[in-house]
């Protein structure tokens, strides 16, 4: 059964005259009739009773009625969703990011997607830290990550979306909480409270080679899963933390004071990253908000 006999079916049942049918159609009479004969061949069954004078449905033509409707509708449909996905409007995005330091961005983020294209399914996984968010967008099991990298493989794109600075933060009773900034120099003696450390941690890499350089070993009391778990280790005064300065800007804990650190250090940055070889419709559309909703630091604000 072709969608084009189950036009002509559809045009001869509305009109009830193959003339007019063909009209409707833009076609001649005699291919509009040899589809309709196809068809009735294809299903063993008259679905018309025709005459010099008049053209009726058969008992078979009108149980036929229903299901064609449902046939040419579910084309449309599918032809739409087609139409869809090759202009972005629908398809799936999947992001990785750390957390606290970058939740409010991706919120303003996946807001805008929803009002715009809410046929877009975007979806957020949170704890991922850099290269093991870097890692899962390389092997395509996502197709965003967010977060900061010493290095960018040629694989992937990216684009920066916040430049960061280091901070301290320390309990509110801390002896140095009072400070305006400080020295990495200051924290000599201090119990620390960090991040697990992996492959690439940008934050436990700063924390070695600035200590070293001030002249002593941190002293790593605890470790955190997370910085939201960090930030309540710092309030519950088990330690300072190396952390960066959108983790105040995007979390608010009481007890907890954040100090900038004037040591000098690399710049950091927030990036996002994207496989270069990732054709997605709706990863582009994705991509393309996210300059409006997260624009480049030098970029003007939207």
């Amino acid at each position: 059964m072709e969608i084009q006999q189950i036009r002509a079916f559809l045009a001869v049942a509305d009109e009830l005259h193959f003339g007019r049918a063909a009209e409707k159609l833009h076609m001649a009479q005699p291919p509009l009739s040899r589809a309709i004969q196809r068809l009735e061949h294809e299903l063993k069954a008259p679905l018309f009773v025709r005459s010099t004078r008049s053209v009726q449905l058969t008992a078979e033509g009108e149980a036929l009625l229903i299901p064609a409707r449902e046939i040419l509708a579910a084309c449309r449909r599918s032809t739409l969703a087609v139409a869809s996905v090759g202009k972005g409007e629908t398809g799936r995005v999947r992001v990785a990011f750390a957390g606290v330091s970058s939740h409010v961005m991706v919120g303003k983020l996946a807001k805008r997607v929803r009002e715009t294209h809410p046929g877009i399914e975007f979806q957020l996984s949170s704890s991922n830290f850099a290269l093991p968010a870097m890692d899962r967008v390389m092997r395509g099991a996502m197709e965003v990550g967010l977060g900061r990298w010493n290095f960018i493989p040629a694989a992937l794109d990216s684009r920066t979306v916040a430049n960061e600075r280091l901070v301290v933060a320390l309990h509110e009773a801390h002896p140095l909480s009072g400070r305006e900034s400080l020295m990495m120099a200051d924290l000599a003696g201090q119990p620390f409270v960090t991040l697990p450390e992996h492959p690439g941690a940008i934050l436990h890499d700063y924390l070695r080679r600035l200590s070293n350089a001030a002249g002593y070993a941190p002293d790593i009391v605890q470790v955190a899963p997370d910085s939201q778990t960090l930030m309540a280790l710092v309030a519950a005064d088990i330690g300072v933390a190396l952390t960066v300065s959108s983790v105040p800007a995007n979390f608010s804990h009481p007890g907890v004071v954040f100090l900038p650190l004037d040591d000098p250090a690399d710049a950091i940055q927030l990036r996002l990253v994207w496989r270069k070889d990732n054709t997605s419709p709706a990863l582009r559309r994705v991509l393309l908000l996210s300059e409006a909703v997260l624009p480049s630091p030098d970029s003007p604000p939207d």
